[in-house]
């Protein structure tokens, strides 16, 4: 299997479903503006968000597709199936539980994770109410998530790449076409969030079914693979969730500042997301099953090798990623939110949490590289206590910002503890033998930073000033200009690496199906 082919197919599907929440986001910021409608929304939104990445896409992703790639290459197919069939029934129930204490807790829930809240009346009744109606996303999502990593592991990316689309698409048609029916319009985007956890299972099911994956019931949780999946699962849950951990705490810090606070935010750390998710989660995906193959075959040397494969990807594609958000942040923001009821001081706001967080954001996608070097060797105990430091490494940022530079303190508090978690996991694997670093790391780290400069400069002087970006009304001329400027960027970065002696066959990298 190319697993430069493989990236880059789950990008596109990753850039398509990117593209859609940008749209979304406009109409959302659109319609709604930063305010206490969308706050209330965020808040609500982010509690199974939360739970989605911490247990969907987190923990229970990097405890069961290592399991699941064992029996499969071990035991074979049939084998496999019976822990599918038994892992989900399982988690099926679990679900059903978590989601109705979920939903029957949420004024508690509301209390702890956003108390600043409680202070105003009418807020906290919409964002309970918006709670209970989003917290059964995570018992569809979850389930999702599940149908993913089987199908991951079979080598089919596409379609749980392409998945997320159908969230966006719902917010999208809800937001433009439901909110009119509601006596408040938000909630058509709790509803929304409901409708696109469905659509998002159902459309992974006839691919389960195509590959013989599709669960059955099978109530067998002494069975010693569930239990397996069980014990590596909740010490994951901080090993590989502890930025969003962080999230939820700055929550609780920016439920206390102005009005506008969590909105903008959200509003960053969506357009944050998208690098990230374009090549973190992308990478972390194809990684995840092959070091689970490579480490129950015992080839270390392979499985070295692809570490350092990932780490240069990560490296040579994050960092103008990140220099670019920075730069270019106001140009973003302007084009892709300031409309409607978003203003010319929400723009400015957002973009000073932005420039917070582009300084973390290669810290942030290192982590998503190192942490499956852990869990594909099924070994949780280093990155727990690395998750555990970390987390509280990432309070003591946020007291230390938060009362001067505000809520973009807190975007930089996520960005200092992902270095921080990345560099404790990367010393993790040199002492433990996992990871030897590759020849040639001075002279790749010399001609990327030739790059970066030369990009950079370019990108500041086509950028122009901000007050340009923010009175021009014209959405399409911001469209085409930005789209240039980014081209323009893009095109010199990877020509000065041309130069350098860069070229793409240096980056492929094969594995055995």
């Amino acid at each position: 299997m190319n697993l430069l082919k493989a990236l880059a197919t789950i990008s596109g599907m990753t850039l398509l479903s990117r593209i859609l929440g940008f749209v979304r986001d406009f109409v959302i910021a659109r319609a709604f503006g930063a305010g206490v409608m969308t706050d209330a929304f965020f808040v609500a939104f982010r509690l199974p968000n939360l739970l989605r990445r911490l247990f969907a896409e987190g923990a229970f992703s990097q405890a069961f597709v290592p399991i699941l790639g064992e029996y499969k290459n071990r035991d074979g197919d049939q084998a496999a199936k019976g822990l599918v069939d038994r892992v989900t029934t399982l988690l099926f129930f679990a679900l059903v539980a978590v989601t109705a204490l979920g939903v029957a807790a949420a004024p508690f829930l509301i209390h702890v994770s956003s108390p600043g809240f409680a202070a105003d009346a009418t807020k906290f009744e919409l964002t309970v109410e918006l709670t209970r109606l989003t917290f059964p996303y995570i018992l569809f999502i979850s389930l999702t998530a599940l149908a993913g990593g089987i199908l991951n592991t079979w080598g089919r990316f596409a379609v749980p790449a392409f998945t997320p689309v159908w969230l966006n698409l719902s917010f999208i048609g809800m937001a433009l076409f439901g909110a009119a029916f509601f006596e408040r319009p938000v909630l058509a985007l709790g509803w929304a969030v409901f409708l696109g956890g469905i659509l998002q299972l159902a459309f992974q099911l006839p691919s389960l079914a195509r590959i013989g994956m599709l669960p059955r019931f099978s109530f067998e949780p002494r069975d010693p693979g569930v239990r397996r999946v069980l014990k590596l699962m909740g010490p994951a849950v901080l090993g590989v969730s502890v930025a969003q951990i962080s999230l939820l705490i700055n929550t609780v810090f920016a439920s206390f500042l102005e009005n506008g606070s969590v909105s903008w935010l959200y509003y960053a750390d969506r357009l944050m997301e998208f690098p990230s998710g374009l090549l973190g989660a992308a990478l972390g995906t194809i990684l995840l099953p092959s070091l689970s193959k490579y480490h129950a075959s015992g080839n270390s040397d392979e499985y070295s090798r692809l570490l350092d494969w990932g780490l240069r990807l990560t490296l040579l594609l994050a960092a103008p990623a990140a220099v670019a958000l920075a730069i270019l942040a106001i140009p973003l923001i302007a084009t892709l939110f300031k409309h409607g009821a978003f203003t010319a001081s929400d723009a400015l706001q957002t973009k000073n949490a932005l420039v917070a967080y582009s300084f973390g954001l290669l810290g942030l996608m290192l982590v998503k590289v190192l942490a499956p070097g852990f869990y594909a060797r099924q070994n949780v105990r280093t990155p727990v206590k690395i998750a555990l430091f970390t987390l509280c490494a990432t309070q003591v940022f946020n007291l230390s910002f938060v009362g001067w530079l505000k809520h973009a303190g807190l975007a930089l508090s996520i960005g200092l503890a992902a270095y921080l978690n990345a560099a404790l996991l990367y010393r993790g694997l040199r002492r433990n033998g996992s990871y030897t670093p590759q020849p040639g790391w001075a002279v790749f780290y010399a001609r990327v930073s030739v790059a970066l400069a030369v990009m950079g400069a370019a990108l500041w002087w086509m950028g122009g000033d901000a007050e340009s970006w923010l009175a021009s009304s014209s959405v399409t001329e911001r469209v085409i200009r930005l789209s240039l400027i980014v081209v323009a960027g893009a095109s010199v970065y990877f020509a000065v690496l041309w130069v350098a002696g860069f070229r793409l066959a240096d980056f492929r990298q094969k594995t055995e199906d």
